[in-house]
């Protein structure tokens, strides 16, 4: 037996299982070794609408589609007469377009990681109208105190995603990104 191999064997193995175990580990999770990778993938797909930003973004922060479920989408794009308070009625050739674009690209259809476990978080009968109200959301946000988002005037409030996901827009909602206004980086 060649003990050079026998040593360097001994040597390399725990590494090597130890650089599997972060790689094919929770990618949700986005820690270790494995991470270098990972951060340059998105979480949930860009939008790529010009029409859904210009209708929707010009309001407010434009949610990427894959954040919630069709039958949320439907929801919200039927009751644009009260639009979180305000009244956000558009033509109907418009509302359609709008509708088809979100629902083609909804959670339940995307491949993307955060899109798969938001509807995977959802019982099949609710449809909320915010990204907030998910038991997936609640438990990515459960460590970060209320008064960081809520009764900080620079956020204001959870759906203010890009406030603290610096790279939001581009559909990356990475954990290790996140810099919530007035306190710094936050890495739970």
């Amino acid at each position: 037996m060649n003990t050079k191999r026998l040593t360097l064997g001994l040597i390399l193995m725990p590494l090597l299982l130890i650089a599997a175990g972060y790689a094919v580990g929770d990618d949700d999770d986005d820690k270790g070794f494995g991470s270098w990778w990972k951060s340059s993938r998105l979480d949930v797909a860009p939008v790529n609408n010009a029409l859904y930003q210009e209708e929707c973004g010009s309001c407010h922060f434009a949610y990427q589609p894959g954040l919630l479920p069709t039958r949320s989408w439907e929801r919200m794009m039927n009751g644009l007469e009260d639009h979180f308070g305000e009244n956000a009625e558009l033509e109907e050739a418009t509302r359609k377009e709008l509708l088809q674009y979100l629902s083609d690209n909804a959670a339940e259809r995307s491949n993307y990681k955060r899109s798969k476990r938001i509807n995977g978080s959802l019982p099949s009968d609710s449809a909320p109208l915010r990204i907030s109200e998910t038991r997936y959301f609640k438990g990515k946000h459960d460590e970060i105190p209320k008064r960081l988002v809520s009764g900080n005037e620079k956020v204001g409030s959870w759906s203010n995603c890009q406030a603290c996901h610096v790279k939001a827009d581009t559909g990356s909602y990475n954990e290790h990104e996140v810099n919530i206004p007035g306190v710094g980086r936050w890495d739970d």
